[in-house]
Parts: structure tokens; C-alpha cells; sequence
């Protein structure tokens, strides 16, 4: 199936492209192609050059990697929420770890116990602290900070990447930190996979930035200015992504080969983030399993990258299937300039600002009130049955888990997730929080009310960790977190229950 031919609306849009300058605009950084106010618009559009700058840095981030190595440190952590964790773990994940480079961990949870059995975990003495926040003043970030300075104070083993003059930067100089990576202060956190926050990280396991880079710069030239809408891979991809969404297609499903099948988290956050708002959006699916074909509704559209058993009955039964050629893991460098551009002409169709996140302070704000309370007065549990009774077509089934991160925890949720595909045809989501509030917490709040939200959080917990300079501990945070969550999609009218793992796993 050519998808192209199964949605008119997006040749039509393509020629329209074409009539405004569309593409040549986004490339002078023209902000009325989204919203007449320029407001989080013009000074966020920095990724459609950071390759430039950052061709000019490998030889400086390779030259840090090295001397951090021969400096005897052997594994890096990155405390960082959302776009500063995302990509940096894709890399990871992707890549691994080169001969004589540092292993990456990425931390991204406020659960005690995950933040006290990694620290068990590491030779501290030989560990790298990644210190990543654009804005400088992300509490999860900076509690993960506070956490280890105590236990290693040491500035020399502790980096920083942030805007400039952000109170992290201050901290950092104030620590004596090994470096800051002062990142170019108009590009968005979840469009900086290709600066210094996806970069650095990438550096120090050895990633082979010039070969992403390259790759990078290919998909660059092939959306230039001057070509036709049509012929470019990003621009096409956008306009399907917005005009299946207005035709009620808005689950975008992604099929990704194993080797970049994390890169599915990085698109995840992008496009939830970037189109989750005034009342629209596309719903990013990664990682559910492809399944038959009679267990998807008519609301999905699938982007394959690479072949993949199970695509041809997709197409044969009428689903619109996106195809994308897949060559090696390198390519994730052109995927990341794809996804952007192509989100934000997906943007542009849906006539919202991709680059601005209205909905998330707001679970902040619940969050913060809630721990200036003092104690946390927990609210119950409900029935998840009842609940997923309510789900109807065109619905998709979120999944938010407060849990330790763990493999058996991933497991069961996939389990979960599956069985409730397969009973109600609708798609389903998996994140854990408070990552998940970095990325598709927007969407949740901010998109459609076809949302159907599961809680889950522990029944009780082994362990909990105090902050050092905080007045709450790492448990009383992520409770907090939950809570204010739950607070601010209760305010919104939106369907959701608050349960136990085992709770779930009984329902389904």
C-alpha cells in the first residue's frame, strides 16, 4: 500500500507545502508557519544547524573521552530527565561500548530503590557524574546530584551539560566540575539528540560520532530548501503524520529493527511531546509487539524501518503502512534530523507549536504543592476493572508505572499491555514515571481525551532514601510525583485509576 495514494489529503497538502514555501520557511526559522506569536518558536529552531557546530567539536569531545578513560574512570552515569536522558540512552543501547571507552548509565527515576541498588552497583572512586538539565533547575536531576556529591565529592568526576548561565552551570563552577558543556540555548531538550547532550554522552562510550554526524547531514541536504515538498523524506513523512492524524488515524505505531529498537523511546518523547496539545495529537505506540492484524482498529498508521514478518497482512487487510529502508545502526544520525523535521511539519498541519510543553508544568506545579504539604496523604486505589469498562474505539490504553525498573517489572507491563491490545483493539503505551512525565505526560494532558490511564505504584517498598539538603526523600518525591499527576489528569477530566502491579496483572 502506498499511503500516499490511501490519503489524498497528504498529496494535497504536499502541493500546498509547495504554493507557501513551507519547507524554505522552516529553514529561514519562520515562526508564522506554526503560530503568529514567535514565543517559544523562533528561539527554539536551533537543530536545523547544530550539525555544523557539532562537526567543529569531535575532535574536542573525543579528546575529553579519552583523557576521562586514562584518567582510570571506567563507567559514566547521566542524571537527566527526558530529552537530556533519551537520546544519550539510545546511543547506548545502540552502539554499546567501544574498547577502552566508559560504560553509560543512564539514571532517570526518583525510585529509591533503583537510585540505592545502582549506587551499591559502582566502584564510585572510577565513576563519571553527567550532570544534564537545559534548563539547569530539574529537581529529579538535581536531587540524583545531591545524592552522589555526598558520596563522592569530587569535582573531578562530575560533568555538566546545560544552557548558558543556567543555576546549574553556577553549581558546576562552584563544584569545580571537570567540564560544562555550555549547549547552544535554542534548541528544545528533546530536539537536542545531535548537540552536546546526545553527543558527549555518545563520546565517552565511543560511539562513532563522525559516521552519525554524516548520516545526519544526508538527511539535511535531502530536505533542502528548494525541493519539492514530495521529494523529501522528512516533509513527506510530516504531512502523513498530521493528515492521518486529522483523519482519525492518530496512533502512530512504530516497527524498528532490534539493533536501534531504543530509538523507539527518543521518537516517543518527540512526537508526544511536540503534537500533544489544544485538545490535537499523535499518539506515538513503540514497543508493543506487532501483532495479527485483526487486533488493530482503524485508527493507526505504522512506520516499518526495515523488513519485518507480519508488515505485508498489515498492508493486505487495509492498514496504512509507512516503509522505511534500514542500512545500519549508524543511520539513527539521519532518523534523528527525519523525526524532527518531519514533526515539525506534522505541527504545522495540525496548525499547533511543537516546540513548547504548555501542559507540563502544571503536574510540576501539583508536585511541588503536594511536597510543601509535608506528608503525603495517599489516595486509595481503585478499580482497574471498571475502568478499562470504559474503553471504547479510538481509545488508547496508557500505562504509567511508579515502579522500580526492572526486567520482570518491563515484563509483566508487556504482558499487561498485550492482553489489553488484544481484549479492546486499542492501542497501548508503557512509560515509567516520573520519566514519562518529561515526555508523554504532555500529550496526556494536553492531547485528546482518548486517553484511558493506568497508575501503577508500589503497595509498599523495602527502602527509602533521603535527599541530602531536601526536607522529603527519594520516596516521598516519586509519591509526590504520582500524586500530582494523578491530581492534574483528575483536573482534566481524564479516564484513569490508581493501582498495584498485582492488581493490574489480576484484571487482565
Amino acid at each position: 500500500m502506498n499511503p500516499l495514494k490511501e490519503f489524498p489529503a497528504v498529496s494535497e497538502r504536499l502541493r500546498q507545502m509547495d504554493q507557501d514555501g513551507i519547507v524554505e520557511r522552516i529553514w529561514r526559522k519562520d515562526h508564522t508557519v506554526w503560530k503568529d506569536d514567535p514565543t517559544e518558536i523562533t528561539n527554539r529552531l536551533g537543530w536545523l544547524t547544530v550539525t555544523d557546530l557539532m562537526n567543529e567539536r569531535i575532535g574536542e569531545l573525543e579528546a575529553f573521552a579519552q583523557q576521562v578513560a586514562a584518567d582510570g574512570l571506567e563507567t559514566a552515569v547521566l542524571l537527566g530527565m527526558g530529552g537530556s536522558s533519551l537520546a544519550p540512552e539510545v546511543f547506548a543501547r545502540t552502539f554499546g561500548v567501544a574498547d577502552g571507552a566508559l560504560e553509560l548509565i543512564v539514571l532517570d527515576t526518583t525510585h529509591p530503590v533503583t537510585v540505592e541498588r545502582l549506587t551499591s552497583q559502582l566502584e564510585l572512586s572510577r565513576t563519571l557524574f553527567i550532570v544534564a538539565s537545559k534548563s539547569g533547575t530539574t529537581t529529579e536531576t538535581l536531587s540524583h546530584f545531591a545524592h552522589f556529591w555526598e558520596r563522592a565529592p569530587r569535582g573531578q568526576q562530575f560533568v555538566a551539560i546545560t544552557d548558558p548561565g543556567t543555576p546549574l552551570e553556577k553549581l558546576a563552577r562552584d563544584h569545580g566540575f571537570r567540564a560544562v558543556f555550555s549547549n547552544p540555548d535554542d534548541i528544545g531538550g528533546r530536539y537536542s539528540a545531535l548537540s552536546y547532550f546526545g553527543l558527549a554522552p555518545a563520546a565517552l562510550i565511543g560511539s562513532p560520532l563522525h559516521e552519525i554526524l554524516e548520516r545526519a547531514e544526508e538527511m539535511e541536504r535531502a530536505s533542502g530548501r528548494l525541493a519539492p515538498a514530495s521529494q523529501i523524506p522528512a516533509a513527506t513523512l510530516g504531512a502523513l503524520m498530521g493528515e492521518a492524524a486529522k483523519a482519525g488515524r492518530d496512533k502512530l505505531t512504530l516497527i524498528l529493527p532490534p539493533e536501534i529498537e531504543s530509538f523507539g523511546n527518543w521518537v516517543e518523547q518527540l512526537i508526544a511531546e511536540s503534537t500533544g496539545k489544544e485538545g490535537k495529537g499523535i499518539v506515538p505506540v513503540v514497543g508493543e509487539p506487532l501483532g495479527e492484524p485483526g487486533v488493530y482498529g482503524e485508527d493507526r498508521v505504522f512506520v516499518a524501518i526495515g523488513e519485518h514478518d507480519g508488515v505485508a497482512a498489515l498492508e493486505n487487510l487495509g492498514h496504512p503502512v509507512v516503509r522505511l529502508a534500514y542500512e545500519d545502526r549508524e543511520q539513527i544520525g539521519g532518523e534523528y534530523f527525519r523525526w524532527e523535521m518531519a514533526t515539525a511539519v506534522a505541527g504545522y498541519v495540525l496548525q499547533i507549536n511543537p516546540f513548547d510543553q504548555p501542559n507540563v508544568q502544571g503536574a510540576k506545579d501539583a508536585t511541588n504543592e503536594i511536597l510543601s504539604g509535608g506528608t503525603i496523604d495517599e489516595p486509595g486505589f481503585d478499580d482497574v476493572g471498571a475502568l478499562l469498562k470504559e474503553v471504547g474505539s479510538g481509545d488508547y490504553v496508557g500505562i504509567q508505572a511508579y515502579l522500580d525498573r526492572t526486567s520482570e517489572t518491563e515484563d509483566a507491563l508487556q504482558r499487561a499491555r498485550v492482553a489489553i491490545r488484544d481484549r479492546y483493539r486499542v492501542a497501548t503505551t508503557v512509560g515509567f514515571g516520573p520519566r514519562f512525565l518529561h515526555s508523554t505526560g504532555q500529550l496526556h494532558k494536553g492531547g485528546a481525551n482518548n486517553g484511558v490511564f493506568i497508575q501503577v505504584v508500589d503497595g509498599t517498598r523495602p527502602t527509602d532514601l533521603p535527599i541530602p539538603g531536601r526536607p522529603y526523600s527519594f520516596g516521598t518525591l516519586i509519591d509526590a510525583q504520582a500524586l500530582g499527576d494523578l491530581r492534574s489528569l483528575r483536573e482534566r477530566g481524564r479516564r484513569v485509576a490508581r493501582v498495584t502491579l498485582d492488581a493490574l496483572m489480576e484484571a487482565i
